[in-house]
């Protein structure tokens, strides 16, 4: 009796030995969790429903624009060297290939007859220019007008079913409102950056003629050039074109142009085959104490003339140096860029009414625009 007791009890301990290891090392042979001392709790967040956009998320936005965004490459025959034919240049500097010059960058469809925004820098010079969809199609594109003085030019596709952006209303940002940019940097395929808008009204950059940047933090890189930059809905704000950078990568300082410049300039182009600005023959300058000074000038406001082309518009109208202009068109002007933006919105050859402030008198005159010149190729 005492040997089957003892025979039980051993049987007892091997079978509670061999459940412990079991259902620490291989919990679900037993058809359940670990449930003993020293096993691993983990605490799942429950999923979503099919569908529901987590909180704060930017997908919608994100899926919205992004298929209106597109990958642009350009390629352009490289120019042929007027000295290599001499035997003593191949001597000295061997045989310089004619390899073809490539560029990247991106695009935004706009139309859906296949107009597409992008940046002149992008398809400046370019012989044949690629346009990748984000569906995966693939197409050649043409140049249909370009705007250097605002870094803009406009390009076409011949494809149906095209994806459109909805313009936004870029007058209506402010700082701190939640922006996405839409590019291809580094040519590694379509990427979505988020941050704000860190300032408006960038301008004397040395970039553009006309300068009037939203700076945002959300990540520009090369290849981003000539992408969406877009609020919250998907709705198109800006187009992007510069960086400030130290070592060509985004350090949190991006410039775009705004969607309220490119629309002028789409819709110009597209009607006129090209951008129509007034301009007026002066050399403006923003009213500093010296030059207040020097003009015996005592307004606090206003663009001051220090130089007046002979027999231009301005010239014409009576405009001299010394001259205040304090508003156009009955809107007034404070810097030099308000009043670049303000004469080149004018319609060339229809008078305007200029208020001036003249040694501290109030003058009113007509100034009749005319047609800016273009701006000089770089030799």
């Amino acid at each position: 009796m005492k040997r089957l007791w003892l025979l039980f009890a051993q049987t007892c301990t091997v079978l509670l030995a061999g459940y412990f290891v079991v259902a620490t090392l291989k919990p679900q042979w037993l058809g359940h969790a670990p449930s003993v001392a020293g096993a691993i709790s983990l605490i799942e967040a429950p999923s979503l429903p099919s569908g529901e956009v987590p909180t704060g998320s930017l997908r919608g936005a994100a899926q919205r624009a992004s298929a209106a965004v597109v990958s642009i490459t350009t390629s352009k025959a490289a120019g042929k060297n007027p000295h290599a034919g001499d035997p003593w240049f191949k001597f000295f500097y061997g045989d310089q290939g004619n390899e073809p010059q490539g560029g990247m960058g991106s695009g935004v469809i706009v139309s859906s007859s296949g107009y597409i925004l992008t940046n002149n820098h992008v398809v400046e010079g370019a012989d044949d220019i690629q346009v990748f969809l984000n569906d995966s199609r693939s197409t050649r594109a043409k140049v249909i007008g370009t705007d250097p003085d605002t870094d803009l030019a406009i390009v076409k596709i011949d494809l149906d079913r095209l994806p459109v952006i909805v313009l936004g209303n870029s007058d209506s940002l402010q700082v701190g409102d939640q922006v996405l940019a839409i590019g291809n940097p580094f040519g590694v395929g379509q990427t979505v950056t988020s941050g704000i808008v860190s300032a408006l009204g960038r301008n004397q950059l040395g970039i553009n003629t006309f300068e009037n940047f939203i700076q945002t933090d959300a990540a520009i890189n090369p290849g981003n050039s000539g992408g969406a930059l877009v609020d919250a809905q998907g709705n198109l704000l800006g187009i992007n074109t510069a960086i400030y950078s130290r070592s060509g990568g985004s350090m949190g300082i991006g410039f775009a142009i705004p969607v309220s410049t490119a629309k002028q300039v789409l819709e110009s182009i597209v009607k006129d085959g090209q951008v129509t600005r007034g301009w007026i023959g002066v050399e403006p300058n923003d009213l500093s104490a010296e030059l207040a000074e020097t003009f015996e000038v005592k307004t606090k406001v206003g663009v001051i003339i220090t130089g007046v082309l002979q027999n231009g518009p301005a010239a014409q109208a009576g405009i001299r140096p010394g001259d205040v202009i304090v508003a156009i068109a009955g809107k007034p002007v404070s810097s030099v860029t308000q009043l670049l933006a303000a004469v080149s919105a004018l319609k060339p050859g229809t008078a305007t009414p200029f208020a001036i402030e003249r040694k501290n008198k109030a003058v009113s005159v007509e100034v009749t625009p005319g047609l800016r010149p273009k701006p000089k190729p770089a030799p």
